[in-house]
């Protein structure tokens, strides 16, 4: 019983109590003994929290305790991404334990029609901005009843551009409801939905899950043509245990994993160009740990929460400073050792030089490059030659599209501009098919050309001289 008291003193309900002790947590984590209390009170709640620090939980909790069984929807969570959706949900249905509560993940990609029947029982549902609008729209998705309105990541939500498509959802939500706002960073722009729409919100936070004494930050300033060659040769000598590769671009992505594979280092890609399957068996086979090295987005990879990362590798440092956050605190967590490795180049300076004058606090140390010799490439991308629209092939000269000015060594023979002499289309016939088509196709000809011939000695015997089109011309006299 000790193992939960502290979490019965925050007053958890009855059900979710067991759920913990059955999956052996201890000690409740910083942003649940802060929030939780405020959120079981019926409060409005602005939560400063970061993956892995057991926000699922802080607002689970609530929206657990006020759901009924079979008074419809009840509870709405919103999310950025499809993973963190799907992950979201495998939580929540753990901490009900016996309660009887139905939790659904709505997000695209999957069927419609699956969604929809699932809506008609559900008490709790977990969805990303641009599907739950799909079903608002489609008139499959009743929000009046709703009690609690999570948005779990708003700032991401928020730079993946979904702030409309947030607002309008919130509309359709009863204004007499508890709104809960779980963000990594609270933004000006977070600051200005909580004033809008939210009720004398409490703002609480928690430190960055991440113990900076177990925390190794380190950077190698190389020419751009070893970035790649450096990566694999620290991935096969670093001692780590499960490693995240962190890329820009989807582009990079399969770049990077791509090559690894071709060079024998087993690496899981993950982006936003995947379906939602796809991607889901990517992480279930990294969770496994089947697989030790997943390159991925920051889109893709956002409120994952991935245990036992020791290594975080920046092969492009990101675009903006707080992304660089998010990705480091995937490591040392709990007590445990964690290493960031960032590779720079030329092309990463302006990156690296925000990151560092916006979190000063930040150790990141120059380490000397070691000598790699630079690994030929076995992988690159084809890219698009956009000169043949109509066949949509890849570059490359033969693929393009044949100009007039001549033929393709593979080619056949060339149409005869002659209205008479059409091209014959063979259809795969046999050699022995095809002469006896030409022998017809000559005889066909002949005959025409002897009925012309008789045609015009017709008409030159009672007019002037035959017209172009080789019609016969009236004798002017035949109209007087």
């Amino acid at each position: 019983m000790k193992m939960v008291e502290k979490f019965k003193q925050l007053g958890i309900s009855e059900h979710t109590i067991n759920a913990i002790k059955e999956l052996g947590f201890i000690d409740p984590t910083e942003i649940q003994e802060k929030s939780i209390p405020l959120v079981l009170k019926g409060k409005d709640v602005i939560a400063g929290a970061s993956t892995g620090s057991g926000k699922t939980l802080a607002f689970g909790a609530g929206v657990i305790h006020n759901a009924k069984p079979d008074y419809g929807i009840q509870g709405l969570i919103l999310t950025p991404t499809r993973e963190l959706a799907e992950q979201i949900t495998k939580e929540l249905k753990k901490f009900i334990g016996n309660k009887k509560l139905s939790v659904i993940p709505i997000y695209g990609g999957m069927s419609m029609g699956r969604q929809i029947e699932q809506l008609e029982s559900a008490e709790i549902v977990v969805g990303t901005p641009g599907r739950i609008l799909d079903h608002l729209s489609r008139r499959t998705l009743n929000l009046k009843y709703v009690r609690t309105l999570v948005l779990d990541e708003a700032d991401r939500m928020f730079d993946m551009g979904f702030r409309d498509d947030v607002e309008k959802i919130i509309s359709q939500c009863p204004k007499e409801r508890q709104t809960l706002l779980y963000s990594a960073t609270i933004s000006p722009e977070v600051v200005m939905l909580a004033e809008k729409y939210m009720n004398n919100p409490i703002e609480v936070s928690a430190e960055i899950h991440v113990d900076p004494e177990k925390l190794s930050q380190i950077y190698y300033d190389i020419s751009d043509g070893l970035k790649f060659s450096l990566l694999k040769y620290l991935l096969e000598n670093e001692k780590s245990e499960l490693v995240m590769v962190f890329c820009n671009t989807r582009r990079n992505v399969d770049f990077v994993s791509n090559n690894l594979k071709a060079m024998g280092i087993e690496a899981l890609p993950i982006h936003g160009g995947y379906s939602q399957d796809k991607r889901n068996r990517i992480m279930e086979v990294f969770h496994s740990s089947k697989v030790h090295v997943l390159v991925c987005t920051d889109v893709a990879a956002r409120g994952l929460d991935i245990k036992n990362v020791s290594h975080i590798y920046n092969y492009d440092i990101p675009n903006e400073d707080k992304e660089y956050v998010h990705r480091i605190g995937r490591t040392a967590r709990a007590g445990e050792e964690g290493k960031v490795i960032n590779i720079i180049t030329s092309r990463d300076y302006d990156n690296f030089a925000a990151v560092l004058k916006h979190n000063p606090g930040f150790k990141i140390k120059s380490e000397t490059a070691p000598n790699v010799p630079r690994v030929q490439l076995k992988w690159m991308e084809r890219r698009k030659s956009y000169g043949d629209k109509r066949t949509g092939r890849f570059g490359g000269r033969n693929d393009r599209r044949p100009s007039n000015r001549g033929l393709r060594r593979d080619s056949g023979s060339r149409r005869d501009s002659r209205p008479n002499d059409r091209k014959p289309s063979y259809g795969g016939r046999s050699s022995e098919s095809r002469k006896g088509y030409e022998k017809r196709e000559l005889k066909r000809r002949d005959k025409r050309n002897q009925g012309r011939g008789s045609r015009r000695n017709d008409s030159r015997s009672n007019s002037r001289g035959p017209r172009r089109d080789s019609r016969p011309r009236r004798d002017s006299r035949s109209r007087r």
